[in-house]
């Protein structure tokens, strides 16, 4: 069996006001589909994939521990230090199926509403494990979690924005040390404009790797 991760960028972003005057925040999309070969050359028969979804959402949505990471976690177990959401609800729509999760107030989750906050766009990437034969993904695939949170290239520019506008990122158990903050800003002005691009997504990944 193989590690199999699938990515999908279009992702809905539900925000909406609490009762004690903080925002919620929600996603929402096609979290994974059937019976059409995806980016990565792999199809996901329906009957496959509607026999996990059924033991995921019984065995993990429904008792509340259906958990996903922020990034592209290197196996298949769920780090609970890294979670930054809670899946609610996974359901078929015709050969989609579309999944909401609630972003956690954990500090990867505080990571993901800072970037969304920011205007990064964020897509899902389900992660489980299986056999593959000929493109085809086999009956013995096993869910790992329905969705982790993926950032595409806006997110370096979205934190490096938020950076030097001087808002707060959460680092382990406080903020990003105003040390790691002015390191950063000093490297963004010291740099040329062609290698900027380049510069910001080895800050977001610094960053992330140091959490």
């Amino acid at each position: 069996m193989k590690l199999i991760t699938e990515t999908i960028e279009d992702i809905e972003v539900l925000t909406e006001a609490t009762a004690n005057g903080g925002r919620s925040y929600k996603i929402k999309g096609v979290f994974m589909q059937a019976d059409i070969k995806n980016r990565n050359g792999r199809v996901y028969p329906v009957e496959t994939l509607a026999k996990e979804v059924a033991r995921y959402t019984k065995e993990f949505i429904n008792k509340k521990r259906a958990f996903g990471e922020l990034g592209h976690p290197d196996g298949p177990t769920v780090n609970l230090e890294r979670v930054s959401h809670m899946i609610t609800s996974l359901k078929s729509e015709g050969k989609n199926f579309i999944g909401e999760a609630k972003i956690m107030d954990t500090p990867y989750g505080k990571i993901v509403k800072n970037l969304i906050d920011e205007g990064a766009q964020l897509g899902v990437s389900s992660r489980g494990m299986g056999s593959i034969s000929n493109g085809t993904v086999g009956r013995d695939f096993y869910l790992a979690t329905a969705a982790d949170i993926v950032a595409d290239p806006s997110a370096p520019d979205a934190f490096v924005e938020g950076i030097m506008e001087g808002k707060e990122w959460v680092w382990d158990n406080g903020v990003l040390k105003s040390m790691e903050i002015e390191q950063y800003k000093k490297e963004i002005e010291n740099t040329r404009r062609k290698e900027l691009a380049e510069v910001k997504a080895n800050i977001f990944k610094d960053f992330i790797t140091k959490l």
